[in-house]
C-alpha cells in the first residue's frame, strides 16, 4: 500500500481545523487548546495516514491535545508540555504505549474518572468506524453511535452533564481543574462495585496509564457485571 507523504496529507486550503475552531467558538464549555510542536503533529499525520481535512488529522496536527469542561474530558493530540500523553503514545505509534494495547481500535480521548474513547476499526463489527466508550462502571465498551467528527462536536457542544450525571459529585469542577490532563481519579470503592454515594468514596489522583491498566485488568478478571 502506498504510504502518503506530508504533501498529500496536509491540505492548507481545506483544513478540518477551521471546523473545530467553529465548534469551540460556539461552545459554552471551558475548552483549552494545548499548543503543539509542528514536527510532532506532522509525525502523527504520517503515522496515522489521515489528512488534515479530517477532524482527527486536524487535531493531531494543530494541537497537543484539547481539554474540555474544567479538565474533565481530554481529546488526544500530538502531545505537549502540559499533556505528554499523545494519540501516538497511547496507540503505540511511537514504539511505546500503555499495556495492554488496544487491538483493532484507536484511542482518541479519556476522562478524569478513567473512561476511554476509541474509534472501532474492527472490520467484522457493526460499530466499525464508530466511537465507543469504555465505561468504568460497567467495565465494557459501549457504542456511542457516532463517528469521530460527530464525537468531537458532541464533546464540545453537547450537555456533558447528562452523560456524566452518575459520575459527578458536588465540587467536581474544582477537583478536576487541579488535575494534570495526564492524570485521573482512582475512586474507591470502584465505580463498578457497590458502595456509598460517590461523594463519600475515596478519590486519589493517579496517572491515566494506571487507570487504563486497572480497569482492563478488572474487566479481564471479572468480565462485565450482569445486567439488572
Amino acid at each position: 500500500m502506498h504510504e502518503r507523504g506530508l504533501d498529500e496529507l496536509i491540505d492548507r486550503g481545506n483544513s478540518g481545523w477551521l471546523i473545530v475552531q467553529g465548534w469551540i467558538s460556539e461552545s459554552s464549555r471551558q475548552i483549552d487548546v494545548l499548543p503543539a510542536e509542528r514536527a510532532r503533529g506532522e509525525q502523527a499525520l504520517l503515522a496515522l495516514q489521515v489528512t488534515s481535512r479530517s477532524i482527527l488529522g486536524a487535531i493531531v496536527l494543530e494541537t497537543g491535545g484539547i481539554v474540555i469542561d474544567h479538565g474533565w474530558l481530554r481529546l488526544l493530540g500530538s502531545g505537549s508540555e502540559r499533556m505528554a500523553g499523545s494519540l501516538q503514545s497511547w496507540n503505540g505509534l511511537e514504539g511505546a504505549g500503555p499495556e495492554p494495547r488496544l487491538d483493532g481500535a484507536l484511542l482518541v480521548a479519556h476522562d478524569a474518572i478513567g473512561g476511554f474513547f476509541a474509534i472501532n476499526g474492527d472490520s467484522t463489527s457493526e460499530s466499525r468506524g464508530k466511537v465507543c466508550y469504555f465505561a468504568p462502571d460497567s467495565l465494557s465498551w459501549e457504542d456511542l453511535g457516532m463517528g469521530h467528527a460527530d464525537f468531537v462536536n458532541w464533546a464540545m457542544t453537547s450537555n456533558l452533564d447528562d452523560f456524566y450525571e452518575s459520575f459527578r459529585w458536588q465540587g467536581w469542577e474544582q477537583e478536576a481543574e487541579r488535575l494534570s490532563p495526564d492524570r485521573g481519579f482512582s475512586i474507591y470503592p470502584y465505580l463498578w462495585a457497590k458502595g456509598p454515594a460517590l461523594e463519600k468514596r475515596l478519590r486519589r489522583d493517579v496517572p491515566m496509564e494506571e487507570l487504563w491498566g486497572l480497569n482492563n485488568e478488572m474487566a479481564s478478571r471479572l468480565g462485565p457485571p450482569p445486567s439488572a
